[in-house]
């Protein structure tokens, strides 16, 4: 099985969010385990860095994410999928749709995402951790 990690899955794994971390930490772990495949778009990255700034020296940004380079692909943006995104109309939110087009690219079955309103055009499915987690 193929998963695309949002954002917002990727920062409660990385800032430990109270509510959220087990579920996501779990979902990494499938991954490093090898029961499943899992990937981050490349925006993913650069969004998650800015965000944790204040959490975590550069150093330790580094460390993180090549650690978790090794545990799940990143797939690339290029100017097709970003020009896909931009003019779908069936996405409010362009960033959204930018993941779905990186999860087609990755022939990802789900999208694991706590923002499913966000996703309901997706042609990728998305689900909650939560739930993703009692299919497995």
């Amino acid at each position: 099985m193929r998963v695309l990690l949002d954002t917002n899955v990727l920062i409660d794994y990385i800032s430990k969010r109270d509510v959220f971390f087990d579920d996501a930490n779990r979902i990494i772990t499938l991954c490093a385990n090898e029961t499943i495949s899992g990937c981050i778009a490349a925006h993913s990255v650069m969004d998650a860095l800015y965000i944790i700034r204040k959490e975590y020296s550069l150093a330790e940004r580094r460390t993180i994410f090549t650690g978790l380079s090794t545990i799940v692909d990143i797939v690339g943006i290029d100017k097709h999928n970003i020009m896909k995104a931009i003019n779908n109309d069936d996405f409010s939110d362009i960033e959204d749709c930018l993941q779905m087009e990186c999860a087609k690219d990755y022939n990802a079955n789900y999208i694991i995402t706590r923002n499913i309103k966000d996703y309901k055009n997706s042609s990728v499915q998305p689900i909650l951790p939560s739930d993703f987690l009692k299919l497995i």
